[in-house]
């Protein structure tokens, strides 16, 4: 049977390692320091090489009553700069083992990047529950007129730092703080369209106006919307999905009762992952579906 994971993570990433992953837990180098974050998909119990994971800089330590905190354990400076080509982005420790930045998305980033710009034509692209702009950066400078929306205004203001500090700033990005089914619904009541659109909602979350997103529930109705929102001769979409117990099938009939009910699209879900360097195995990190017109399909 054909694998379905892909990995390309370390191509052209430079400051992010995934050192080893047992017990749980990820053993990670973002810059020069080194971090160990949970991780459910780590269920099995390797030994852990005692040079690597006692040599720590920080730990998530989870509550049992939900959520966690970082234990610091050296005076390192945990604010990190991780490289993808030109661009740089900023990565620290979040609320939420988050750092700012998901290495495995490296994947997607390249294809953006060359359907952009193998286009021969304007393109614009919405980057839904964008997060600190990884893809929005990479379209931006790839050519496209990118509009960016995330409900955090935090993210956002991550964002535009990211695009500063990689000296991008002065390209086409819209940066947006709004609820992306909201903003979705506007766009079209204003006839907007998009050649591109990702997203990379998360299973829940909270929106500007304090109303909850639940993935479950709200998945298929926006999905239904942006259906309308892809231009006619639209390139692709990309959907993200993290979510614990939902496979590849999920994934693809969701996108194929949505999208590919409108338009004559191929339709691909894989998992993607991280390669732990101590195995050389490739650690699963959720999924990605594509809609991809059949004129795109080689580029990618």
């Amino acid at each position: 049977m054909k694998s379905e994971l892909k990995n390309r993570t370390g191509s052209k990433i430079k400051g992010y390692e995934l050192l080893d992953a047992s017990s749980g837990e990820r053993l990670e180098r973002w810059g020069n320091a080194i971090l160990i974050r949970p991780d459910p998909q780590v269920i099995w119990q390797t030994p852990k090489d005692r040079n690597l994971w006692n040599n720590v800089d920080a730990r998530y330590i989870k509550s049992q009553t939900g959520g966690g905190a970082w234990q610091v354990q050296s005076n390192k400076n945990l604010s990190q700069i991780v490289k993808y080509q030109t661009l740089k982005f900023i990565t620290k420790p979040m609320n939420f083992k988050h750092m700012g930045l998901f290495p495995e998305q490296e994947v997607n980033w390249e294809r953006i990047d060359k359907v952009i710009k193998t286009a021969g034509r304007p393109v614009n692209l919405l980057n839904l529950f964008g997060y600190t702009g990884a893809a929005s950066l990479v379209a931006a400078k790839a050519g496209a007129k990118v509009c960016h929306v995330d409900a955090a205004k935090g993210m956002v203001n991550w964002g535009k730092e990211n695009a500063k500090l990689s000296g991008i700033e002065h390209l086409l990005i819209r940066w947006i703080v709004d609820d992306c089914t909201k903003f979705v619904r506007r766009e079209l009541k204003r006839g907007s369209k998009y050649d591109i659109i990702m997203l990379d909602p998360p299973s829940y979350g909270k929106s500007t106006g304090n109303e909850f997103w639940h993935l479950e529930e709200d998945i298929y109705p926006l999905l239904e919307l942006l259906k309308e929102l892809l231009s006619e001769n639209f390139l692709m979409l990309i959907f993200n999905l993290y979510t614990t117990g939902f496979g590849i099938g999920v994934a693809r009939y969701l996108l194929q009762s949505t999208i590919g009910s409108k338009f004559e699209c191929k339709v691909d879900v894989e998992e993607i992952g991280l390669k732990v360097k101590s195995t050389g195995l490739v650690l699963p990190c959720g999924l990605t579906g594509m809609c991809v017109r059949s004129a795109e399909r080689s580029k990618i």
